[in-house]
């Protein structure tokens, strides 16, 4: 059997047809607490199947899991977007590593690769000093080989992220559609709970809750968690259980934030938000779907919803860790006009709710419109140089040189989104695609394992509307998701260590287009980090 065995960082794609490395072992630096990943990989440079199983050599300070790398198809590249910023070159069209399938083995096709993912969690007891294991490739009883990983780890644990908030739009509707359950029977809530792992787990610890069905990527199937009843004309009765199983589920899972629903209209502030009587019959909406965001039904229900929800926070202990929505993405005059008429009005009815919107117009900022502004990264530093405390968020854009998340951003340049968010005082991150499985726009369910860029090319940059893939009873993690986390742990290392954002360590990052984008980057500075930082 010709194969070729190695352990390479996770900085960089294994494509099928990546040709093999060194197989000499592989270091790697780590503070106690951390969750490190490496990838194995195979090469069967034979005329047969290889059929191959990869594993980890059991040791006292770690926990390893070990997941076989599947690949996707892309068929173009990301548009406006300089060759220096791609990774893929020479692959795509073609096949790309991103699903991460809970299998430890592989049947490797001739002068294929093969890569599996390691994550390694190092025991927050762990001894500073070396832990020495291996990585162990087989095939049947047979060791093909066995490659030496020395984890170097520092004499400091990393300690839990604070003070910057991160959200992802959670979709119940994506959920109900691809499982086939409806919307908050028992079933629902057992497909849920595993999701709100999986988003914590990686670093999101602001939960989306949708009290109402989210008015935001077309017209939705109805999820409205709250239970609103008529008592008279123009009066009405509300059930916060499930909103309050919801947070109970989020809380369980980890979650500390909670985020939701826009109560207007997304791109233009333009009309009431579709509230039903019947959570998901959308044929008991309670006013005409044209209903203005200013009009007076809709003013009465507001009226009698936000007293009843503020008691609902304060009793439940959320109001402080809560972020509330207006509407999504304003943009021009006659947006702004609609936003202050609509921010005016909530202003008077519910002057505690602090507003936290994507936009990018630092009109918003300047006119205290947004209590809490998220700017796109294109315009996150109008917001700093105007001194503007602000999140940030990107989507479908920004493009080119700037940071994003797609299946052929370099994974080096997706890793520096941590370090980018500590350096440029971004004070929460926000992204519209957790599991949006849908065509863009419709209720039409995609094959996410088939279809990532939801039939909005090149618009959307593919894998821009999901970070993980729906399984059997779970999320399936992307590369990307997992490369996303491991840069928000890089952000609580920065944090731990008590670094200031104009350290000279970080600066070479200039703004969220003009940084390091490349591995040697991230591992040098981290081996600085540890050298230098910890006494």
């Amino acid at each position: 059997m010709d194969v070729k065995c190695w352990v390479q960082d996770s900085l960089s794609r294994v494509y099928p047809s990546t040709l093999a490395r060194s197989s000499e072992g592989f270091v790697c630096d780590a503070l106690r607490d951390e969750e490190i990943v490496v990838q194995a990989c195979v090469r069967n440079e034979s005329l047969n199947v290889a059929a191959v199983k990869v594993f980890v050599q059991s040791n006292d300070f770690i926990i390893s899991r070990v997941r076989r790398e599947g690949n996707v198809k892309i068929p173009h590249f990301t548009v406006e977007t300089p060759i220096d910023e791609l990774e893929g070159f020479g692959n795509i069209p073609g096949f790309v590593p991103d699903p991460l399938f809970d299998e430890n083995f592989a049947s490797v096709g001739p002068y294929e690769t093969q890569a599996f993912w390691i994550n390694i969690k190092i025991d927050r007891n762990a001894s500073p000093g070396n832990i020495l294991t291996k990585v162990v490739f087989a095939s049947g009883d047979e060791i093909i080989n066995e490659i030496d990983l020395n984890i170097l780890v520092a004499d400091i644990a990393v300690e839990k992220r604070h003070n910057f908030p991160v959200t992802h739009w959670f979709y119940a509707d994506a959920l109900c559609d691809w499982y086939g359950v409806n919307p908050f029977e028992d079933a629902f809530w057992s497909i849920v709970s595993p999701y709100m792992s999986n988003l914590v787990s990686h670093g999101n610890n602001c939960m989306y809750v949708p009290i109402f069905t989210p008015p935001t990527d077309g017209v939705k199937r109805p999820t409205q968690l709250l239970g609103v009843s008529r008592a008279a004309e123009n009066k009405y009765r509300f059930d916060f259980s499930k909103v309050k199983k919801w947070v109970d589920l989020a809380k369980k899972s980890g979650a500390d934030m909670f985020e939701w629903t826009h109560l207007f209209s997304q791109w233009g502030v333009k009309n009431a938000l579709r509230i039903y009587q019947d959570n998901s019959d959308e044929s008991s909406l309670l006013w005409d779907p044209d209903t203005s965001a200013t009009s007076e039904v809709y003013r009465l229900f507001l009226a009698e919803f936000l007293p009843e929800f503020y008691t609902f926070l304060n009793n439940e202990g959320l109001l402080e860790n809560s972020i509330f929505h207006i509407s999504d993405e304003p943009h021009g005059d006659e947006h702004l006009a609609n936003y202050r008429a609509a921010r005016s009005m909530i202003a008077e009815l519910a002057p505690w709710m602090k507003a936290a919107d994507a936009l990018s117009d630092i009109r918003y900022g300047k006119e205290g419109l947004t209590d809490i502004p998220i700017p796109s990264i294109a315009a996150a530093e109008e917001y700093n140089n105007a001194g503007i405390p602000a999140w940030t968020y990107f989507c479908c854009g920004p493009k080119g040189r700037y940071l994003n998340r797609f299946v052929d951003t370099p994974l080096a340049k997706i890793r520096m989104a941590g370090w980018l968010f500590y350096k440029m005082n971004a004070k929460g991150f926000l992204h519209w695609g957790y599991n949006y499985w849908y065509r863009s726009q419709t209720r039409e369910l995609i094959d996410p394992f088939n279809e990532l860029g939801s039939y909005a090319w090149p618009g959307f940059g593919y894998g821009d509307p999901f970070e993980v893939y729906p399984g059997v009873d779970g999320p399936i993690d992307s590369i990307r998701w997992e490369v996303f986390s491991q840069s928000l742990q890089d952000y609580a290392i920065l944090q731990t260590l008590g670094i200031n954002p104009s350290d000279e360590i970080l600066g070479d990052i200039k703004s969220y287009s003009d940084f390091p984008k490349n591995a040697e980057w991230i591992i040098n500075k981290r081996k600085e980090l540890i050298t230098n930082y910890i006494k």
